[in-house]
């Protein structure tokens, strides 16, 4: 699983590995490409924290073969970074890791969820990263099971965090930008029925009625043509204190 790593968005540190539009590495100042032989290594020791057991590296990068092969593999994928001058992965008998001070892109953001998410967040955190939406769709194109997982489990924790964010920002009084964070989530999912119950719940704390029954006709149309099902009667029960029972069972 993702480590988190609490640097802020922004900083711009020596070492530097991005998942978001590579991967890629930057080393003082320096963006170097990553061998096509490595990058995946890179991925996967920036998707996991610590010292990293070789064999189970080398066999989660190249199942396919005999533990020998795979072992072969992880040690050509580390020369060619050694020999593009990529120093951001660490090597030892029985481990390999990525550098201690090198910060990940996709860390830095899900560190920014966890803080909206916990209620921790700072000013700075109150808004929409722009990379969040490249990281829902971590390294597209990749299919292995591990990019599989680590992308299903950005993509649920900048979804929480893009509804935790909008309730918070509503609660400041800043109902625009609430409503583009649930917005920003609806567009991610559209049958996620939180991420709709967040976005009408900012136009009712607008006195907004009628754009909240509007999010919920939407939505009742999306699930009945995509899932032939209904949204759960939570929804109905946050707008029917404020409109009558005929309205919301109108198609």
């Amino acid at each position: 699983m993702l480590a988190v790593e609490t640097t802020s968005i922004g900083i711009n540190p020596a070492q530097h590995v991005s998942l978001l539009d590579g991967p890629s590495v930057t080393q003082g100042g320096l963006r170097i490409a990553v061998p096509e032989g490595s990058k995946r290594l890179v991925a996967f020791l920036a998707l996991h924290s610590g010292p990293v057991d070789r064999m189970f590296v080398a066999c989660s990068l190249w199942p396919d073969g005999s533990d020998e092969r795979a072992s072969g593999n992880l040690r050509t994928a580390l020369w060619r970074l050694r020999g593009a001058g990529i120093t951001v992965v660490e090597s030892e008998a029985h481990s390999v890791r990525l550098s201690e001070d090198a910060v990940v892109d996709v860390a830095v953001l899900c560190a920014w969820a966890d803080r909206v998410i916990l209620g921790s967040s700072s000013p700075p955190d109150l808004a929409v990263p722009p990379q969040l939406v490249t990281a829902v769709d971590l390294l597209p194109g990749w299919y292995e099971d591990w990019v599989a997982f680590e992308r299903e489990a950005i993509r649920q924790r900048m979804l929480h965090a893009l509804e935790s964010l909008a309730a918070g920002l509503a609660g400041y009084g800043r109902p625009a930008d609430a409503i583009e964070a649930a917005m920003a989530a609806v567009r991610i999912e559209p049958l996620r029925e939180s991420a709709h119950r967040t976005l009408a719940s900012v136009h009712l704390e607008e006195g907004n009625v009628f754009e909240a029954v509007r999010v919920f006709r939407d939505y009742r149309g999306r699930v009945r043509r995509e899932l032939g099902a209904e949204p759960s009667a939570r929804f109905a029960d946050l707008l029917r204190p404020h409109v009558a029972g005929r309205v919301l069972a109108a198609n």
